[in-house]
């Protein structure tokens, strides 16, 4: 066991902890879509798949996870077995991070808890699908995800497919804006909307360069740098089509009272079952391919350390 200090103990797994030792690449993913994902064994499968795409990438991957009161940078695949399998393990974001970690509890980490993980263990690069944001009507409710607010605390690169397109992604990006946080889009010009190509908003910055990308993350910006990369065209869903479908879905949740927690859930479960199962197939395959192209990102940033040492 590695403790970065008395009250925060941090377990690796071999190959990580070598990993790390030896200054290989290495991309820190989520154990939320494990947990409160698919369904069991397709949440298994996926998360094995995400690890296979993080190694095609050319680094070495560590979910995270919590237990035993302790960050465990890197899960085995039994660990992923367990999660996926057994029922009641809780999500925990930053806020709820050291109450769990204090009580020797368990649990499954958010992109938040991820970060403020990735960071202690000394990893510059996160993948995951997409980071949570600004919700619709936010300017009434207040209701900003943690993730954004992560994102200006912890130095490590988040690689993803921007931010659900159930939220005020225009509202998102001014509050990256406001915050700091550089926006980099990797292949497209615009910021992408986890499952659909485009949110309709340009990013500020596109490179596709990624020993470039890597450079700009050495520069040591003092908080988060987002790097956006679309879906494939293959697996995106038509944006025009996913508008309509969140439009019901969020007439239906004022009719039935939902609200706060619960509207996110409910939003992608309604927007799944208009498209007729495929956002879920998409949210799938863009956990894949963004975990693919954070290890090439990883190993260009590991190369430039090395160059410039």
């Amino acid at each position: 066991m590695s403790t970065t200090s008395p009250a925060i103990p941090i377990v690796y797994t071999e190959e990580v902890r070598e990993a790390l030792h030896e200054g290989r690449p290495v991309v820190a993913l989520e154990s939320n879509g494990i947990t409160h994902g698919l369904t069991y064994p397709h949440n298994a499968e996926t998360a094995h798949r995400v690890e296979a795409a993080v190694r095609k990438g050319g680094s070495v991957p560590a979910t995270i996870c919590i237990e035993d009161g302790a960050i465990r940078i890197g899960m085995t695949e039994r660990d992923i077995e367990r999660f996926a399998s057994e029922s009641g393990i809780p999500k925990v974001s930053s806020r709820d991070l050291p109450i769990v970690l204090a009580r020797g509890g368990r649990g499954a980490t958010t992109v938040a808890s991820s970060l403020v993980a990735a960071e202690l263990a000394g990893i510059t690069f996160f993948s995951s699908a997409g980071f949570g944001g600004v919700h619709r009507g936010a300017e009434t409710t207040m209701d900003i995800s943690s993730d954004l607010i992560q994102l200006t605390r912890s130095k490590v690169a988040v690689v993803c497919a921007g931010a659900k397109m159930i939220l005020d992604l225009r509202l998102t990006m001014e509050y990256l804006e406001t915050q700091c946080v550089p926006v980099i889009s990797h292949g497209s010009d615009d910021f992408p909307a986890f499952y659909c190509a485009s949110s309709g908003v340009k990013a500020p910055h596109r490179i596709d360069d990624e020993d470039l990308i890597a450079k700009v993350v050495a520069t040591g910006h003092p908080g988060g740098v987002v790097v956006t990369t679309p879906p494939r065209e293959e697996d995106a869903v038509d944006a025009a089509e996913a508008e309509a479908a969140i439009a019901d879905a969020l007439r239906r949740a004022t009719r039935d009272g939902v609200a706060g927690q619960g509207l996110t859930k409910y939003l992608m479960h309604a927007v799944d079952r208009a498209t007729g199962g495929r956002t879920a197939q998409a949210n799938m395959a863009v956990l894949i391919s963004t975990a693919e192209v954070g290890g090439r990102l990883a190993a260009a940033y590991a190369r430039h350390r090395t160059t410039h040492s």
